[in-house]
């Protein structure tokens, strides 16, 4: 039986250009790999308005292309009131992120919001829940948000199917 309607969740990263249009990105493909592109929408934004209509990072878009996902089509935006309304779940890369999106969620908003790796269970270094910003770093950075995310994103599949 098909939902009322499809799960809606938006994922934030301070400037919308590394990590949420990845976390975007590869939930996108394996909803698709599974034939539910039906049962969700999903989208990405950031806290800032530096990179607003520009596409990922190109170090994003090559981490992405290597594991199979196309995110060229993805463009920067900045999260707005009418997202807490609009989302079921609105999921959070790190706790500064997470304390932003709260600070500016209306009290009658009806997204609920989350840091992205604790909702998933997805522990890092044992302590930390928090998706690193691989901006200013290498290759390896990305490679491993990806990593992270890939994961984040296989458990987060389950848990809302």
């Amino acid at each position: 039986m098909q939902p009322a309607h499809p799960k809606s969740i938006l994922f934030v990263c301070l400037g919308n250009i590394c990590r949420s249009p990845l976390a975007e990105g590869v939930l996108r493909q394996k909803v698709k790999e599974n034939g539910l592109a039906d049962r969700f929408l999903l989208d990405s934004a950031g806290l800032g308005a530096w990179h607003i209509g520009s596409r990922p990072d190109n170090r994003t878009i090559t981490v992405a292309r290597q594991h199979g996902t196309d995110i060229t089509d993805l463009r920067a935006r900045r999260i707005a009131p009418e997202d807490f309304y609009a989302f079921d779940l609105i999921l959070a890369m790190d706790r500064d992120n997470l304390r932003d999106i709260r600070a500016m969620q209306p009290r009658d908003g009806t997204a609920e919001v989350a840091l992205y790796l604790e909702y998933c269970g997805v522990g890092v270094l044992k302590r930390s829940y928090e998706v690193p910003d691989p901006y200013y770093g290498g290759a390896d950075a990305f490679e491993d948000v990806y990593h992270l995310i890939d994961k984040a994103s296989d458990i987060l599949l389950q848990k809302l199917r």
